[in-house]
């Protein structure tokens, strides 16, 4: 059995909805389970209505909706699925927009209506085709969360609800990505792209032999093709060298998606939904040949800060390191690097809100400052713990390119240098990189 998941933009027309259908017909003797996301730009038109409905205006309910009406009668299906999920989204913008409230709790419930309608109509375009298929609201299925309403995690206890509610055989299962439920009953998401994240999850919960992705992209790519045009596919990735792509910006994965498919051993590939043919990059346990250059892959995150603490106090004198992260934690602050000396602390985060906060009460304490404008570029490769000279390369290729480095952090993962440079300077960065180590 395989777990095959279909983004956005696999499914954001009936025609793409019709490739979906050919793809996974091919693999009908694999047993799989289709996992869908909402249809492209969906997610964000409903957080923008929830948001425009606190100000009384509900203009783009009814653009949703004839969207998704528009989708069925062009794929030749029966609406009628649809319209208590468009009823009841509906009544939850009119309600937002006569209480003037939007709780994280009902934003979760606006952002999952996506998946839900185009699991819907991707179930009734494969019936359609031939193929028996039923979707399932995966919050239905066994998907239980906690509580942390738009970055959902599951719960232990998923796993054998989900096997239970989708295992054996029958019609093929259409699965909504990005949703899960509460103990209590609340619908929740697991966070923006989250729906690859669904995926894996399923596939551990039913032991399947492979997860695939299936987005618009050759797989995982040296660097962001929107970057660097002549960036190239890569045929392998180990499971260590895919977590440091996701967690540092990489544009195929979600963060958390790995972790399940790695809890069981098994293999996760990105493909490209519009060349099928391509075998895009299988993702495993084992390390995979480095092909020539040390490194794999270049990611980048921009718009983050950098938050500084220092005392002098802090010379020889125990327990301030533990301090200064205690502060962070108690504002649910996710640090990316950290580097340290005698008496001063930097650490790197996207979080705006929570720096502030935590600067603010480091303040009483240490001399604290917070640089905004920066972006932390990442170079990921298992050979670069066995190659002399990779540090060297990297930094030489930064002053090819002019680029002043912030801040440099290596040694705690073995397969990854990163470092920080200013916003502005991120183009030139990766690109110089990719031209040093990938040249051609």
């Amino acid at each position: 059995m395989i777990v095959m998941k279909f983004g956005g933009s696999s499914v954001g027309s009936p025609e793409r909805i019709a490739r979906v259908v050919e793809i996974v017909r091919g693999r009908l003797p694999r047993r799989p389970v289709v996992v869908v996301s909402a249809f492209r730009g969906v997610t964000d038109e409903l957080l923008a209505l929830g948001r425009e409905a606190l100000e009384g205006n509900v203009v783009r309910l009814e653009a949703v909706a004839k969207r998704h009406r528009d989708a069925a009668k062009e794929l030749g299906v029966d609406a009628g699925p649809l319209e208590p999920l468009l009823a009841e989204l509906s009544e939850l913008v009119r309600g937002v927009s006569l209480l003037k409230e939007l709780t994280p709790r009902t934003l979760d419930r606006l952002a999952g209506t996506g998946e839900r309608l185009s699991a819907r109509l991707v179930a009734a375009a494969f019936s359609k085709a031939g193929v028996p298929a039923r979707a399932v609201d995966a919050c239905d299925a066994g998907l239980l969360t906690d509580d942390r309403f738009g970055e959902a995690a599951p719960l232990p206890e998923a796993d054998e609800l989900l096997r239970r509610s989708l295992g054996g055989d029958g019609p093929l299962r259409v699965v909504t990505g990005f949703i899960g439920r509460t103990r209590g009953g609340d619908l929740t998401t697991l966070g923006r792209n989250g729906s690859d994240f669904t995926a894996t999850i399923l596939g551990a919960a039913l032991g399947a032999e492979e997860v695939e992705i299936w987005s618009d992209v050759d797989g995982i790519m040296t660097a962001d093709p929107r970057l660097v045009p002549n960036a190239r596919p890569l045929e392998a990735l180990s499971f260590a060298e895919a977590c440091e792509l996701a967690h540092y910006g990489g544009k195929v994965l979600h963060p958390h998606t790995l972790v399940p498919a790695m809890r069981k051993g098994i293999p996760v590939r990105a493909l490209n939904t519009f060349k099928p043919e391509h075998p895009g990059t299988r993702i495993t346990a084992a390390a995979a040949p480095a092909h020539g250059s040390p490194l794999k892959s270049i990611a980048f995150k921009r718009r983050q800060l950098i938050l500084s603490a220092s005392s002098p106090r802090m010379l020889s004198g125990p327990g301030f390191l533990a301090r200064i992260f205690a502060a962070l934690a108690r504002h649910d602050i996710d640090v990316d690097m950290v580097a340290t000396s005698e008496v001063s602390v930097s650490a790197t985060t996207g979080d705006e809100k929570g720096v502030a906060k935590a600067a603010s009460e480091l303040a009483s304490e240490f001399e604290t400052s917070v640089e905004r404008g920066m972006s932390v570029v990442c170079a990921v490769g298992d050979a670069i713990q066995s190659t002399p000279g990779v540090a060297a390369e990297i930094f030489g290729a930064m002053k090819t390119a002019g680029v002043n480095v912030r801040m440099i952090s290596q040694g705690a993962s073995k397969n990854n240098v990163a470092f920080v440079v200013e916003d502005a300077d991120v183009e030139k960065a990766v690109k110089s990189l990719h031209a040093r180590f990938f040249p051609g």
